[in-house]
């Protein structure tokens, strides 16, 4: 009997979770809260960032390196925690297919929260920039360190790490690749 269980749970298993595409979290946007509360919405999105109401469920993501049950609500959640200053967020989501995140830097004003997606191209390019410049005027060395590590240093105070760079790098790299 248990021999016959078990066979009927491994073949119905691989059904059951292709029967579900939609509620597997892939993609995902983050925006202000609707009631302006001062935390975050987290929204699930297919690959257009089309917002995919049927995800509903608890779901575990990792915010700024803090692991996070988010319960999705017609494809949207909210952060648990409200935003104090402008700060750098890196969210996190592991499920079968792998991990997904985003880097945002938060922007707040009186008005809000203005969330600003930051791409891993930038993080490539900036400092990359930067070095080309001191490397073709070699008097500019020494101010190209100081920008990067001034960069580096307002970066740390708005919760950038070197962390969050690499995953957001190693991110952007995968999914050229799945392309």
């Amino acid at each position: 009997m248990q021999k016959v269980l078990y066979l009927l749970v491994s073949l119905l298993s691989p059904a059951l979770l292709l029967a579900q595409p939609d509620h597997i979290i892939n993609h995902f946007i983050v925006k202000e809260n609707l009631i302006k509360n001062g935390k975050l919405a987290i929204i699930a999105t297919d690959a257009e960032e089309n917002p995919m109401e049927s995800v509903s469920g608890t779901y575990q993501f990792t915010i700024n390196g803090f692991q996070q049950e988010l319960k999705f609500n017609e494809g949207v959640a909210v952060t648990p925690n409200p935003i104090e200053t402008s700060a750098f967020v890196f969210i996190k989501h592991r499920n079968q297919q792998g991990s997904h995140g985003r880097l945002y830097f938060i922007w707040k004003t009186a008005d809000g929260l203005n969330p600003i997606a930051i791409s891993w191209y930038y993080l490539i390019l900036i400092p990359a920039v930067i070095l080309l410049v001191a490397y073709l005027f070699k008097r500019l060395m020494v101010l190209a360190i100081l920008v990067l590590v001034g960069l580096f240093i307002f970066n740390y105070s708005k919760g950038l790490d070197l962390e969050s760079i690499f995953e957001t790098i190693v991110h952007g790299i995968k999914s050229l690749a799945n392309r």
